[in-house]
């Protein structure tokens, strides 16, 4: 037998299928051990074991048409090197920023060491040999004349043959992804996602291609684009409302990311019961200013695109999102960086779920986020997490630890993941009576949402206790829709309408989601009935703090303004006025839901509406797709500069500042006589053990996301 497999090993294919083995084995080492990849069913187990199989015999197949001996052996190991080269690259780069290395990071070496708190060698592991023991056994076995060259070249049809296998095996490969991942590769929000279906080598082309694309793009616009645009947003801004200007002036600035929530939740009863009680007592509240008819705006980028325009205003692109496709390199005017070149606003976020997610933590870097608190800085073991993250309740409560020692005044963003599709919670987390019908989403949807509100309630709990809340003004806003246009029908009974008389208009009314800015202190707040959506509420945020948002390219108005905007697009084109609902074409009256034959008057206006949604899309597709912001600096604006930024060891810094500042400091730590507020926190979550999180950076699984395929779904992916 053993002599049998020798023989084989001194031919050329022996030798060809020897380093295949061994390549496949090793990368398959590191899906296990390094990179979280977040399998979660048989297909994705079998796609992610073959997927390295497809990409290696058509590289190395490359070395089979080479017919001088030497030549062959030498071209296939070193295929085999730079391969592991690649592999190990990437091994590296993911122990410290729990992402895969892009093509644009490889060719920027300072981009590939930014951040890196120590050197490459340090975030070495004793067992790397793995990656190059292969490598050195078989330069071992040739030098000591253990395998024998085979001088017998292949037969050039021989060598195309396992070239056009490797192109149907990677073609199989792919069909399968598709069937459970759609638009895998149109609608990619995460890099996991291509590596574990397809592997390494074709993660790397694709981002390639999609580099090449994006730098095509780019390298093509020219200065006189960025003039159009600004042109437009020029005339199109809406100077602040006098009486609203500066009423939150130097107050912090809170986020609250209330994911899938959708306005209809807003006072509902369920069994007699509100479903969200502490949010409904603030909608109503004179110390907020909320919405009602406000819309969400979000594309296929779902939750990236509401982050997008509330931190821009600007929209997401037409396919895809553009936090995963360009946010790593594009030129942002963002919320973080404009609040603290203004204002002097540190800045971070809080989220439960992987820092890849979406390409966050690239993202949030070109934004100007100092901080980004992701699932490494929690504990989400055991009974802690969902499927996307650390369950809201624990989410608010462990973030305490990092929120007391932030400067003041801050602006920070928590973006929550409990009331997300499939709209599962453990029988401890809720003893809220839901709905009983026929779909398991509507009915767990309710819940979640319940336990969401109760979730911002503790939050506001401590908040008060701690003193944060009279200096903060709380912004609360529903990314996107929770429940999909499919699933309306079964809904529509539970809002007292007929599912039989269901129509297209009653599907666009359902995309508003609350929106509400709390400033405790006010008298004056009131429920809004001004047409809105997410790109109107950065200039909105800026003005009530008392900056000009004027020199700033924006897409959106001031919602307070008398010259605010009502017509809201939506992402396909389509749009919302207070008097007109138009879909694909078709015009409904806001006032009687029925389709209307528009009158010439009508018909007029809508075509201008719509000529105007038209022209805004266009030109914020063509600003963020050719980074036409390079081109413009606004005054007293410093480009972020990406590399300043590194979201490791937060805490560490945070601490490392305000001994720096020591009185000067203004942390809720330094202003509690340098004593931590965590015990002020109570919450009822069953799996909080009253310990403090460990400050270890600890992985959590990456979740699939097999239902989020379209902006159909009934998933409202993260």
């Amino acid at each position: 037998m053993l002599t049998k497999l020798r023989q084989h090993l001194n031919t050329r294919i022996g030798f060809f299928w020897l380093l295949i083995f061994l390549f496949w084995a090793k990368t398959l080492f590191a899906y296990l051990v390094e990179f979280n990849l977040g399998v979660s069913d048989i297909l994705q187990v079998l796609l992610m074991i073959v997927n390295p199989l497809a990409t290696t015999v058509f590289l190395f197949s490359l070395a089979l048409y080479i017919r001088k001996t030497g030549f062959y052996y030498y071209i296939l190991l070193l295929i085999d090197a730079l391969n592991t080269v690649l592999l190990y690259a990437n091994v590296i780069y993911y122990r410290e920023f729990t992402d895969f290395m892009t093509v644009s990071t490889v060719t920027g070496y300072s981009k590939v060491n930014q951040g890196l708190t120590g050197s490459s060698l340090a975030l070495t592991n004793w067992y790397d040999f793995i990656y190059w023991i292969d490598i050195i056994v078989v330069l071992g076995f040739f030098i000591f004349h253990r395998i024998k060259h085979d001088d017998r070249p292949l037969k050039k049809r021989k060598a195309f043959a396992y070239t056009s296998v490797a192109i149907a095996g990677f073609a199989l490969n792919l069909t399968l992804a598709e069937s459970n991942r759609p638009q895998l590769l149109t609608r990619t929000f995460d890099r996991n996602y291509i590596v574990k279906y397809l592997g390494l080598d074709a993660f790397t082309v694709y981002d390639g291609i999609k580099d090449e694309q994006t730098n095509h793009q780019r390298a093509s616009a020219k200065k006189s684009e960025l003039d159009t645009v600004k042109d437009y947003t020029t005339s199109h801004y809406a100077a602040p409302n006098a009486k609203m200007y500066g009423i939150a002036k130097g107050k912090n600035v809170i986020v609250i990311h209330l994911e899938s929530f959708q306005q209809f939740l807003i006072d509902k009863k369920i069994n007699g019961k509100e479903v969200t009680p502490f949010l409904n007592k603030l909608y109503h509240s004179n110390s907020t200013y909320s919405f009602k008819n406000f819309f969400h705006q979000v594309g296929q980028g779902k939750t990236s695109d509401a982050e997008n325009m509330l931190e821009t205003s600007t929209y997401g692109l037409s396919t895809g999102s553009l936090f995963s496709q360009l946010g790593s390199d594009n030129t942002f005017q963002a919320a973080p960086a404009i609040l603290n070149q203004r204002a002097k606003y540190s800045s971070a976020v809080f989220h439960g779920n992987v820092a890849s997610f979406w390409n966050r933590n690239n993202t949030y870097k070109n934004m100007g986020y100092q901080y980004f608190f992701d699932a490494s800085y929690f504990d989400t073991t055991g009974d802690k997490s969902t499927g996307y993250g650390l369950k809201d309740k624990l989410l608010f409560k462990n973030s305490v630890q990092y929120l007391e020692r932030l400067q003041q005044p801050f602006y920070v963003k928590y973006i929550t993941v409990t009331n997300h599709f499939p709209f599962t919670l453990d029988s401890e987390d809720t003893n809220f009576k839901t709905t009983d019908t026929s779909d398991s989403a509507i009915n767990g949807y309710f819940q979640t949402a319940h336990y969401l509100d109760q979730s911002v309630k503790e939050f506001y709990a401590y908040l008060k206790k701690s003193g944060l809340l009279k200096n903060s003004m709380i912004v609360l806003y529903g990314d996107h829709y929770g429940l999909s246009n499919s699933e309306n029908t079964t809904l529509a009974p539970i809002l007292g309408k007929s599912a039989k008389d269901w129509t297209a208009y009653d599907n666009a009314q359902l995309q508003r989601v609350p929106f509400m800015i709390n400033i405790p202190g006010i008298k004056s707040g009131k429920v809004e009935s001004t047409y809105g959506g997410e790109i109107d509420v950065l200039p909105t945020i800026l003005h009530l703090l008392g900056i000009s948002s004027k020199r700033y390219i924006q897409f959106g108005t001031d919602l307070f303004s008398k010259d605010h905007d009502q017509v809201v697009a939506f992402r396909n084109r389509d749009f919302v006025t207070p008097k007109y609902t138009v879909l694909n074409g078709k015009i409904y009256s806001n006032a009687t839901g029925e389709k209307l034959d528009a009158t010439e008057a009508v018909q007029k206006a809508v075509d201008a509406d719509q000529k105007k949604v038209n022209k805004e899309l266009s030109l914020s597709d063509s600003l963020n797709s050719k980074n036409l912001l390079r081109f413009y600096t606004p005054k007293d604006f410093k480009k972020v500069d990406a590399s300043k930024y590194n979201y490791a060891d937060g805490l560490q810094k945070e601490i490392k500042i305000q001994d720096a500042l020591k009185k000067s400091s203004t942390s809720l730590y330094s202003e509690n006589g340098n004593k931590s507020t965590q015990s002020l926190y109570k919450t009822d979550a069953p799996e909080d053990a009253h310990k403090k999180t460990d400050s270890t950076r600890i992985k959590i699984t990456n979740p699939d996301d097999n239902d989020s395929n379209t902006t159909t779904s009934s998933s409202s992916s993260k």
